[in-house]
């Protein structure tokens, strides 16, 4: 792991976007879970839409699904404490099945994950025989199983390509089976399931903020529903959004994706201006500091799965991360 800084010396990574007094509540949590993370040879892999300081704070790797699942497995630790929701937990303990693999809290779930269970994906191949099912990484390691490989949103046109065949189920995400399927020739049957915060999304909102912003760029995440994606300038996973802004530096922009994205990526954007019309995930902000540290001190709460489970399911996982 690499040494961190000291905790004030952190606050200057999230000045712009947090009052120091806000910081200052922190800082007693972000020096413990450095002590522990010393301690007990643990990292913390955080997603892009947690608070900054989490994101920029205690975590050791951060990123977007596909980076987590990705890094999951090259660390060198024995606790791996996931700072995101519980589907992403489990693809770590899928890829570290020797680790001990820690989500703070339980109650981190993903709407997309509800949305579709094992007998469903059955259901599926009795109606559609030999076709082949892509399961996007938000769902549980019981649907990744059940299925033939995993995509994320930014790799699923790829996934959908890979294999060759004229026609592929892609699950449980309808918008993103939408997205992708208008930029392929592959068919593409999707299921109806929708993240509660990109789905609230609308192309009037689009319009709204351009009247308000002039001249604003438009990021939207391809779990928006296809008007929304068409309205935007420009559509990607939160990694690919976060290289946009990177690469081409808007002088001002809005990430149509959940809250603290734009809070994480402007930290490193001091010259672009960020326009903040965002939705909050219930799921994600379960997680906080407090609850890490505490899951760190007493080894809460460790995610296991189903020993059937496992080989197919990481199989799945890992013909992905082979694409």
């Amino acid at each position: 792991m690499n040494t961190m800084p000291s905790v004030s010396a952190l606050y200057e990574r999230v000045a712009r976007v947090m009052p120091k007094a806000e910081w200052l509540s922190h800082e007693a949590d972000v020096a413990a879970i450095l002590e522990l993370k010393k301690k007990r040879n643990a990292v913390i892999l955080a997603h892009n839409y947690q608070t900054p300081e989490i994101f920029h704070g205690v975590a050791d790797i951060v990123g977007d699904s596909l980076a987590l699942a990705r890094k999951a497995a090259e660390v060198d630790a024995d606790v791996i404490v996931l700072a995101g929701v519980h589907f992403m937990a489990e693809t770590a303990k899928l890829l570290n099945p020797t680790k001990t693999v820690l989500i703070p809290d339980m109650g981190a779930g993903c709407s997309l994950a509800d949305s579709i269970t094992p007998e469903d994906v059955a259901l599926l191949r009795q109606a559609h025989p030999g076709v082949p099912i892509i399961t996007y990484v938000n769902t549980s390691a019981a649907v990744k199983a059940a299925s033939d490989i995993c995509c994320t949103s930014g790799n699923a046109k790829k996934v959908v390509e890979s294999l060759g065949v004229p026609r592929v189920i892609m699950i449980p995400d309808e918008y993103l089976a939408r997205n992708v399927a208008r930029e392929t020739d592959v068919e593409i049957i999707a299921w109806h399931g929708h993240c509660e915060v990109h789905e609230l999304f609308t192309a009037q909102d689009i319009r709204d903020l351009r009247d308000a912003h002039p001249g604003v760029v438009v990021l939207a995440h391809p779990e928006c529903p296809p008007e929304v994606v068409a309205e935007a300038d420009f559509a990607g996973s939160t990694a690919v959004m976060s290289d946009y802004v990177g690469i081409n530096k808007p002088a001002r922009v809005v990430l149509l994706t959940e809250c603290s994205m734009s809070d994480n990526v402007a930290v490193d954007h001091p010259e672009v201006d960020f326009v903040r019309p965002c939705n909050l995930c219930p799921h994600m902000k379960r997680i906080t500091l407090a609850n890490i540290r505490k899951a760190l001190e007493e080894n809460l709460h460790e995610v296991t799965v189903d020993a059937e489970l496992v080989a197919p399911a990481r199989l799945a996982v890992e013909r992905m991360l082979a694409i």
